[in-house]
């Protein structure tokens, strides 16, 4: 298949295996935004398995499909990019002869969310493998939301520029085949400064690997050394969404990637150990999306500058101190601390620590089991999905909740009926009062920068007007406490010790970067 333009041609790979018929699985369609993955190695022996655990080690951020790139040298010396991507999980999509043929010493991969327009369409499965203008190649992978997309859409449609996906990093492609400068390089810079919202960027060209975060710095990029892994003992690099990937890699963390920069990693950077990095020009200054610390980054991870976990205790803690654990009448036990399992464990930890350094009498303990082989409920593609993954995720342990009052903390309520659900199963374990506390402020509009809150009338806080007491009534709970908005940013800002600004906007419908074709900028 080939995409075209006036000015350039290049063609777009795409895997012949077939898709299952999500229609088998009684799915509705509804518009997701994308939330991924990426990941890049460069000057490593077997540089595609390293990737495979790197993206691997990033799966939580995108389950519904995989795909790999690898830069083969032919006999001749000239360079093959190979490709191999599929619907699934990592472990589910590469198997060992996969990624046994996707040899060479530099790759990059992606893990995939759906994205609205083509959950089941391989052609829009990352990484992007291209070859354009006298047979350069490249490849692209993506993390995010580009807020200017139908603009850039329709500007290449009016240029009679054919598209093969539905996705809005296919635009990256044309932006970089359309630009007028020279070298490859200065495609690509041109192409970013184009490029609005949000965006995390891994490339790979037959002589580079390149890494780029947006002005904003939206999503988290970190860099990473592999010492001595490369061919004669010489070192490696890598780039990643989060630093988790980089210890399943066992790299060494370099430092984060800087809003609105752009790093080269070449044959200069194996021989000298530096980076020549290039700055994007800033339009609506810093905003990193203080979702990733609330609920979607993995806690052993260091985003941002800071581990995850660490800021998540601090959000705990904050939580504590605005809706203090309640007291009970006397001869009753005292309340159980509990978390919804895994995101929220963390933030339950800090509000235990300060619940007890306030003197309130009350005990941490584990309320439910959990099943480890069910997916995240929030990441499923429709409500059915997640209503019969929530069932199968979750057992309450009786022992820990008869009789008590139990504090319930949870780091976000989106759509409201998972929560409502476990209030459900905590009643059913003889709970005698359920507290709700949610570690983050509600979620009142959606995220048009790469994460998936699908209408502003599907969020739960949105379909109450906020009112708590009615919120109450309908999750079943004697009450419920969110931090505040100044509460979230205090904390954040304390513990992660950032320089940068956050990006609140799904708490306070303020969008940093202005958004084009607002609610349906997706629908191309």
């Amino acid at each position: 298949k080939v995409l075209s333009s006036p000015q350039s041609n290049f063609s777009l790979s795409t895997p012949t295996a077939a898709m299952a018929e999500m229609d088998e699985l009684n799915v509705e369609l509804e518009e997701y935004n994308e939330k991924c993955g990426v990941f890049g190695v460069f000057n490593t022996v077997k540089a595609a398995h390293t990737a495979y655990y790197g993206m691997v080690g990033l799966q939580h951020r995108g389950q519904e499909g995989a795909g790999l790139v690898s830069c083969h040298v032919k006999p001749d010396g000239a360079n093959e990019f190979r490709l191999h991507r599929g619907q699934g999980l990592v472990t589910d999509v590469f198997k060992p002869e996969d990624v046994k043929q996707l040899d060479g010493i530099h790759a990059i991969g992606h893990t995939r969310y759906s994205t609205a327009g083509g959950k089941t369409a391989l052609e829009g499965f990352q990484p992007f493998c291209v070859r354009y203008r006298s047979g350069k190649n490249l490849a692209l992978a993506h993390n995010g939301n580009l807020s200017n997309a139908s603009e850039l859409r329709s500007f290449f449609q009016d240029q009679g520029v054919l598209t093969q996906s539905t996705v809005d990093s296919e635009l990256f492609l044309h932006l970089i085949s359309h630009s007028k400068r020279k070298s490859q390089l200065d495609q690509i810079f041109d192409a970013m400064t184009q490029a609005e919202g949000a965006f995390s960027v891994v490339i790979l060209t037959d002589s580079h690997l390149v890494a780029v975060r947006d002005p904003n710095g939206f999503r988290p990029l970190c860099l990473g050394k592999l010492v001595g892994r490369g061919p004669n003992g010489t070192d490696g690099y890598v780039v990643a969404s989060e630093t988790c990937a980089l210890d399943l890699c066992k790299a060494q963390y370099v430092r984060d990637v800087e809003p609105g920069e752009m790093i080269v990693i070449d044959k200069k950077t194996v021989e000298l150990g530096t980076f020549s990095t290039f700055k994007l020009p800033s339009k609506f200054g810093t905003s990193q999306c203080i979702f990733e610390y609330v609920y979607f980054a993995r806690p052993d991870s260091r985003i941002f500058g800071e581990y995850v976990t660490k800021v998540r205790r601090e959000l705990g803690r904050q939580l504590a101190r605005e809706h203090p654990v309640p007291l009970v009448a006397d001869g009753d036990p005292p309340p159980v601390i509990i978390p919804i399992p895994e995101s929220a464990a963390h933030a339950t930890l800090g509000f235990h620590q300060e619940s007890v350094a306030q003197g309130r009498p009350c005990t941490l303990d584990l309320g439910f089991f959990r099943n480890p082989y069910v997916g995240r409920s929030f990441i499923s593609p429709s409500q059915e999905l997640r209503d019969l993954k929530v069932l199968c995720k979750f057992n309450p342990m009786e022992h820990v909740l008869k009789g008590k009052t139990v504090i319930v903390i949870d780091d976000s309520i989106v759509r409201g009926t998972t929560a409502k659900q476990l209030v459900g199963l905590i009643f059913s374990a003889g709970a005698k009062a359920v507290h709700l506390r949610i570690s983050s402020p509600p979620v009142t509009d959606p995220c048009f920068y790469g994460m998936d809150f699908p209408s502003k009338e599907e969020l739960f806080a949105n379909q109450y007007g906020g009112n708590i007491d009615e919120m109450c009534k309908w999750l079943r709970v004697d009450s419920l406490g969110y931090l505040t908005p100044e509460g979230l940013v205090e904390a954040a800002t304390k513990s992660s010790g950032t320089r940068h600004n956050f990006c609140r906007a799904c708490f306070t419908g303020v969008y940093p970067v202005p958004i084009g074709n607002k609610g349906s900028e997706m629908d191309w």
